[in-house]
């Protein structure tokens, strides 16, 4: 017996040998088939070479067997697909492929893994469905899916992984209701769901889960109520529901739980706060903002000494601020502005040492600024804009030593600007603007070393504009308009490089506009309203009036003057009788062009000084195809660097063209006339037997239409934050053609591929060679029909008819384009018909760019944006928005300050500067539903309709009646 049991024991041990060692090689055999699936692995995984797998780069083998088990390949910028191979790996008990650039669907074979208790694809482009065969990985404990592209329904299978802890498929494009078998998983502690498209409301078992700790559903369409048993949810220490469709009150049990976070923002729950949140005490943050809260601010609020983060903005908040709010010891963040508050501005917030941001802006309140303020001394933001708020600034704010932002306009302020303001040396913002400030300007804010933006307009200040402005190295914007200061403009606002806004308007400031120092990139509007100046941008040259010590006129020189006229005069009509040629290019003014005389290079712009024609040749090699950047449709444009290394983009207009000479005509009108920062300058223009070149600023990232769909890498860099700013800027552009031209200038071929992106990826708008002035003298200019499929206005194409409205339309595809990451027209689908379809269904979001979806902090952001491309497509021209008002719009989400009270903001423009009557909102403003608290808007000397006005009715409702 001895003898048999021995035997039988050796030939176990060969069998699990034998079976050890083909388990080895087949784990070998897999992870080399897994490296095959990669793309572009040679400098990463460069050591997955030979037998000794368990060597390989984030390979961990088992001691015993050897045996893979864990695969961590995290962060090595691997593309390709998950190969099925992975399957083979039967021992795995963690992989971790996360923060990669993998792209297909989950293999179905990761359900053989059977030893698997982690699996993280988290971060990458993985698509399709979650596989049902992940069930049967009854080891597995955390399972981490979020960021990426994944669509269908969350499996109801998943709840029959008995040991999962953690479930994390957030930020993808899930859809379907939540299952309810989930909430019966007895070990779940994470459920992350945020930023998918799941549907239906909370169910009442979600408080099932004794272990739940982590419960974020943030940025999906839920709906309903918070069910009445979320008291009974004792375990939760994160709940957030924000930006949903939630509805309802918000119910009482809800101050059973003991969460540090409560995040609510962003849904439709109405009635009072219950005070019974007032006894959680373990609060850390508490979000209620942008609902439809009413009622006042429970005093009981005071109690909650370990909440940082107080956010009760963008509600319907009544009563006064309680001054109970004074003992949130800890508090660093309160955020109370967009409400209709009323009373003063509690001293007892002066205890808040710890307060780092306080926003009041955009209330009712009243009385002045209490002077015990200066105790908050890490205060970095204080906003009290668009309040009734009076007296004058404490000059105890310069205890405010941390303070970056500061902005106290819109309100009834009087007095003088404190000389103490200047010693809060971090100021980066200082607006004061529409008060009642009298006196001069401190000279001393020049001191200001970090300011970014000055506003001080609307007030009454008076003497001179400090030439120790010149000092603000880092600003930006300085706006002084509409106040009583005298004087010269100071030259030393020339020497601000980073100053891209001066205005100085309606003030009484004499003598001449500066013409050096960089003062060519500030708007004649600037200027305006000012009697005693004069000069290049108010088209008025600057003659001396002065008669004193005036020597007299000597007949001799009477005599010289008048022998001289007459040689003028005979040389006039000689050049008058003599055959005409072509004149000499000046101004940017182009006749006909000269095609056999030899060729001319005319230089607009110092880059290109000291070129001749024969230079271009050269440097192009007579234009060789190898120096082609780009074709348009009446021109190839080709790079070209400068003898100094900067590079230009010359277009070569197409000789065989019809309008080419009227394009090329139209262009050297506008461009070469026109400087504005989102508009591409034209540096000069050369005409030859070669062809008709145009010389512009080169544009280091292309445009955006191949940022955007010709698969450039560089769209990795097109964030949420680029996009709107990239809006702006085109925006910006295209209202100074419409707006602040003379005569005014349609574009009539706004697209994507007309708006060039610089290294920064700020916007510029070309190609003006179909802009057309509004001017009927300039009779010359083009009248064909011009623009480009998927743009061009509907109603241009029934009328045949342009006006400013339709740039509006085609600049709203542009919008969408932008959102959605598609082109125009695409395989015959109508990008503009989709959009509308896809809203009249409460499906748009499900259209956005994953890119958007993946860098955006707010959706509703997004969904504004949506609104705002909605109404430049309206149908009817005069139901669309003015670009002014686009640009006011976007200036909002950008730069977000809260928007000026209505009331108020006429009663200021009545008493304190008297402005002409501003005309009635056209109709489609009755659209803008309630976009308040993104931002001020400021848009200088627009006629068009108010900012309360443009903003009062503006909102999110995009499935609101927009076709």
């Amino acid at each position: 017996m001895t003898t048999t049991a021995a035997r039988a024991l050796a030939a176990l041990v060969l069998v699990t040998a034998a079976a050890a060692a083909a388990a080895v090689a087949d784990d070998g055999a897999a992870l080399v088939e897994i490296k095959k699936s990669f793309r572009n692995v040679g400098n990463v995984l460069y050591d997955w070479a030979g037998d000794d797998y368990c060597s390989w780069r984030g390979v961990l083998c088992d001691n015993v067997t050897f045996a893979v088990a864990a695969l961590n390949l995290s962060g090595l910028n691997l593309e390709g697909e998950i190969s099925p191979a992975v399957g083979s790996l039967k021992s795995l008990v963690s992989i971790d492929l996360k923060s990669n650039g993998l792209s297909g669907q989950i293999p179905d074979e990761i359900g053989d893994c059977s030893s698997l208790r982690t699996l993280d694809f988290s971060f990458n482009n993985l698509d399709g469905d979650i596989p049902f065969s992940i069930s049967k990985l009854k080891h597995l404990e955390n399972l981490i899916l979020k960021n990426n592209q994944l669509i269908g329904a969350i499996p109801s299978t998943l709840s029959q992984l008995p040991n999962l802890k953690i479930l994390d498929l957030a930020q993808n494009k899930l859809t379907g209701e939540i299952p309810r078998l989930i909430y019966w998983n007895e070990v779940l502690q994470y459920l992350g769901l945020r930023g998918n498209h799941l549907e239906g409301s909370l169910s009442p078992d979600m408080c099932q889960l004794t272990g739940l700790w982590y419960f974020d559903v943030k940025n999906n369409s839920l709906t309903g109520a918070i069910p009445d048993t979320i008291g009974n949810c004792t375990s939760f220490q994160v709940l957030d529901l924000s930006y949903n469709r939630f509805t309802g009150p918000i119910p009482f049990n809800i101050g059973f739980l003991q969460v540090a976070t409560l995040s609510l923002q962003g849904n439709k729950f109405t009635g009072p706060i219950p005070s019974v949140i007032g006894l959680m005490q373990a609060l850390a943050v508490l979000d209620l903002s942008y609902n439809q809260l009413s009622g006042p601010i429970p005093s009981i609020l005071g109690n909650l000494t370990y909440t940082e983060k107080l956010y009760m903005q963008g509600n319907r908040l009544t009563g006064s601020i309680p001054p109970e709010l004074g003992n949130m010891s800890t508090l660093h963040y309160l955020e109370l502005n967009d409400n209709q508050l009323t009373g003063s501005i509690p001293p007892e917030l002066g205890r808040l040492t710890g307060l780092f941001d306080l926003n009041l802006a955009n209330n009712h309140l009243e009385g002045p600024i209490p002077d015990n303020l200066s105790s908050c001394v890490n205060l970095n933001s204080f906003n009290a804009y668009g309040n009734k708020l009076n007296g004058t600034i404490p000059r105890s704010l310069r205890k405010l030593e941390s303070m970056t932002y500061l902005n106290l306009s819109s309100n009834f302020i009087s007095g003088s600007i404190p000389i103490e303001l200047s010693r809060i040396n971090n100021l980066d913002t200082l607006d004061l603007s529409c008060n009642m400030m009298t006196g001069p300007i401190p000279s001393s804010i020049g001191n200001l070393e970090h300011l970014l933006r000055l506003n001080l307009s609307k007030n009454d200040l008076v003497g001179f504009i400090p030439a120790e402005f010149g000092n603000l190295r880092s600003v930006m914007e300085i706006d002084l308009s509409y106040n009583h200061l005298g004087g010269l403009i100071p030259q030393e606002l020339g020497m601000l490089q980073n100053l891209m806004l001066l205005n100085v308007s309606y003030n009484n400031l004499a003598g001449a506009v500066p013409t050096d120092n960089n003062f060519t990139r500030f708007s004649h509007d600037s200027f305006l309203g000012n009697p005693g100046l004069c000069g290049y941008w108010l088209g008025s040259s600057c003659r001396s009036t002065g008669h004193r010590d005036k020597p007299p006129i000597s007949k001799a020189a009477i005599i010289g003057v008048a022998v001289g006229g007459l040689v003028i005069l005979l040389m006039i009509l000689v050049a008058v009788c003599r055959p005409h040629h072509p004149p000499a290019f000046k101004d940017a003014t182009v006749s006909k062009p000269v095609s056999n005389g030899p060729p001319k290079l005319v230089i607009l712009h110092m880059n290109m000084a000291l070129h001749v024609f024969d230079d271009i040749m050269r440097m192009t090699e007579n234009l060789s195809e190898k120096y082609i950047i780009g074709y348009g449709a009446s021109s190839t444009v080709y790079k070209c660097v400068l003898k100094n290394c900067k590079p230009v983009a010359i277009k070569k207009l197409y000789a065989h063209y019809p309008q080419s000479l009227k394009e090329f005509e139209t262009e050297l009108e506008t461009v070469g006339s026109i400087k504005h920062r989102n508009l591409v300058s034209l540096q000069g223009y050369s005409l030859s037997p070669v062809g008709n070149l145009l010389f512009y600023d080169y544009m280091e990232s292309g445009s955006l239409w191949d940022v955007l769909h010709e698969g450039s890498s560089k769209k990795n860099k097109l964030d949420w934050v680029t996009r709107l700013r990239i809006a702006l800027g085109a925006a910006q552009g295209l209202a100074y053609l419409h707006h602040d031209c003379s005569p005014r200038i349609i574009h009539r071929d706004v697209k994507s591929k007309n708006i060039l992106l610089d290294k920064d990826y700020e916007a510029h708008l070309t190609d003006f060679g179909i802009a057309k002035s509004l001017c009927v003298s300039k009779t010359h200019t083009s009248t064909y029909v011009m623009g480009t499929i998927g743009y061009i206005d509907p109603e241009y194409a029934r009328t045949s008819r342009l006006n400013e409205k339709s740039d509006v339309y085609s600049y709203g595809i542009v919008l969408l384009e932008l959102l959605t990451g598609k082109k125009p027209v695409d395989n015959e689908c109508n990008l503009h018909h989709l959009i509308l379809s896809k809203t009249a269904s409460n499906e748009v979001m499900e259209t956005v760019d994953p890119d958007v979806g993946d860098t955006c902090k707010d959706l509703g952001e997004v969904k504004k944006l949506f609104q705002l491309a909605l109404l430049c497509t309206k149908r009817q021209p005069s139901d669309r928005p003015t670009m002014h008002e686009v640009v006011r719009v976007l200036d909002c989400l950008v730069n977000p300050e809260p928007p000026p009270q209505p009331q108020q903001q006429q009663q200021k423009a009545h008493a304190h500067h008297q402005l002409p009557p501003q005309p009635s909102p056209p109709a489609y403003v009755d659209e803008y539903v309630s976009l308040r608290g993104t931002g001020a808007l400021s848009c200088a000397n627009s006629s068009s309709t108010s900012d309360a006005e443009l903003f009062l009715k503006f909102g999110e409702a995009i499935s609101q009646n927009m076709v």
